[in-house]
């Protein structure tokens, strides 16, 4: 059993993954507009698909899954891939072991530098496979120590946590990014979102069959009691 301390919401999840970025957004939003960002902190974990999957990220399906996932958070800013082809990240690794090794500075460090990386994929098209790209955009998060996040990715000190959170993205607990762990032993799987994909999975497209928002105040709620 995956264990959660009070006032958390551990999120096991891909930077890459489309349908995380609309869980992570509407977490970050939801928890503001309830007044709860003192009270909730968010526990990210890596659900590294490109380890999982066996295979790059794929930017073939990054781009059908986009415009269906940016839709229902259209105040995110997101964009389809605006630089080259050959600049597209390929791999996660950086940010996801970036978002771990922040974790020593704190939960919020780390969810702050969580949620820059993502706006900078999504809404910057930047190649954040690239350790200056990740330093970059941690230094638009005033929580985050640069030089110490420099050190820890440079000694691979988190490259650990990654794998560690590997072993649990394989096992029947975590069904995969974006899933949500509350302290009063619930769990939800891309929260409030019921879809499926019109044609092969990369061929065709996603389809939203539901879509309810309204199920984060309820997450945010029970995480805070």
């Amino acid at each position: 059993m995956i264990d959660v301390t009070p006032g958390t919401i551990l999120v096991f999840s891909d930077i890459a993954c489309p349908w995380a970025g609309v869980a992570v957004h509407r977490l970050h939003a939801c928890r503001s507009r309830l007044g709860l960002d003192g009270e909730v902190e968010l526990d990210h974990h890596a659900f590294p698909l490109e380890l999982v999957n066996q295979r790059p990220i794929s930017k073939r399906v990054f781009d059908a899954e986009v415009p269906v996932a940016g839709a229902l958070v259209p105040d995110a800013g997101w964009q389809m891939w605006q630089r080259p082809a050959a600049e597209w990240p390929v791999t996660t690794l950086p940010a996801l072991e970036a978002v771990q090794a922040a974790k020593a500075q704190g939960l919020a460090a780390s969810a702050a530098l969580d949620l820059a990386l993502r706006r900078a994929l999504f809404a910057e098209s930047r190649c954040i496979s690239l350790r200056p790209v990740v330093l970059e955009v941690a230094r638009s998060c005033p929580e985050v120590d640069v030089t110490a996040l420099a050190e820890a990715l440079d000694d691979g000190r988190a490259r650990r946590q990654v794998m560690d959170d590997l072993e649990w993205a394989q096992t029947d607990e975590v069904q995969g990014s974006p899933h949500l762990f509350l302290a009063d032993g619930s769990d939800t799987h891309n929260p409030g979102v019921e879809l499926h994909w019109l044609g092969a999975h990369g061929r065709g497209f996603p389809v939203v069959d539901t879509d309810d928002p309204s199920v984060y105040d309820d997450l945010l709620r029970r995480a805070a009691s």
